[in-house]
């Protein structure tokens, strides 16, 4: 059994009067925030206010760095080269530290979103060049990744050091390969079934997937998507889950 594990959100994601999912809801019941840096969602305000708001309550910020896709929201691929992968995370993961360093508060890993994440689950040389970004820009380099952390990206990491969090998700669904079942549209998660399945895995190291058998994943944090119609039921559910199995709640630290 787990002795803890880390809760974490995609957060900062509303762009001008557009706003996207519900942070002053989930962040009191997370311990690390992925913020968006601008590229598939976010603004400069939104940015500074995100970080002042996981400041005041004691949660540690990653960059959440996508494709430069506004409109899409991160979601379609593009044909970049290295020298873009490795330019993005550099001026996004930036911008972030910047605003933390006002607020005073330092970066605490790198977690690739979207489109920009399938690119590098398979793309070795575009992974290659991500890692070399995390390791240039992080004083304590640390990679969040879904669970399993066997893709392109994570062995690209764990060569040059980097330390390596995978993740586990208990609003989504997996396949019996360890795939995750994504949503076209954001769906109410059943809380009970959200904190059975987190129990699970803490008591386990092993998650349902959807048809019935079980699957090993490594895995030190779970994801909960703040823009889940019920997302913050979903984290009070999963926190009193964790409680109720005596596992502490607290961030990975490098």
């Amino acid at each position: 059994m787990l002795a803890s594990i880390d809760i974490n959100c995609d957060m900062g994601e509303s762009f001008g009067n557009w706003q996207m999912g519900n942070d002053p809801g989930m962040m009191p019941l997370i311990t690390t925030a992925n913020v968006a840096c601008g590229f598939h969602a976010g603004d400069p305000v939104t940015l500074l206010n995100t970080c002042k708001l996981a400041g005041q309550h004691g949660v540690v910020v990653g960059s959440h760095p996508g494709l430069p896709d506004l409109l899409g929201f991160g979601r379609r691929a593009m044909n970049i080269t290295p020298e873009d992968a490795y330019a993005y995370v550099v001026y996004q993961t930036g911008a972030l530290q910047a605003a933390l360093r006002a607020n005073g508060m330092k970066l605490h890993h790198i977690k690739p979103h979207g489109a920009f994440y399938s690119v590098l689950r398979t793309n070795e040389a575009l992974a290659e060049a991500v890692a070399d970004a995390i390791v240039a820009i992080a004083d304590s380099p640390m990679l969040y990744w879904p669970a399993p952390t066997d893709a392109a990206m994570p062995v690209a990491a764990r060569k040059r050091g980097i330390r390596v969090v995978g993740e586990i998700y208990p609003d989504l669904t997996y396949a019996p390969d360890g795939s995750l079942v994504l949503q076209r549209a954001k769906h109410v998660t059943d809380t009970a079934f959200a904190a059975a399945q987190v129990k699970r895995y803490v008591e386990t190291g092993k998650v349902l997937a959807n048809d019935g058998s079980l699957l090993a994943l490594d895995a030190e944090s779970l994801c909960i998507h703040g823009d889940g119609p019920n997302a913050t039921e979903v984290g009070d559910a999963v926190r009193a889950a964790l409680n109720e199995i005596g596992c502490k709640i607290a961030p990975v630290m490098a």
